[in-house]
């Protein structure tokens, strides 16, 4: 195999792993980012925080402080979620 295919196929893993925690966390009662949030922030996941995947608890904290870093679209998406789940966790 070429590096060219071992660092796709490399890539391609890492999305999936990516894909899957960000699956697990929507599946969570303490937080939860929409299918849109994942579409949007997967590249900002993987640019700012990738030494974190596939840690849930710290892709989310790595998110949230690089806030200011994300693309508008996936900072728009984020805050909403986040606004979205703190209104539920106040509600409760």
């Amino acid at each position: 195999m070429t590096a060219s295919h071992t660092r796709t196929l490399r890539q391609a893993g890492l999305v999936l792993v990516f894909a899957v925690s960000l699956s697990g966390l929507c599946s969570t009662q303490s937080f939860a980012f929409s299918a849109e949030a994942q579409q949007m922030c997967t590249g900002d996941a993987f640019r700012l925080c990738s030494p974190e995947i596939p840690n849930i608890a710290k892709i989310t904290a790595c998110m949230v402080k690089h806030r200011s870093d994300l693309s508008a679209g996936c900072r728009t998406v984020m805050d909403r979620d986040l606004a979205r789940q703190s209104s539920k966790v106040a509600a409760q």
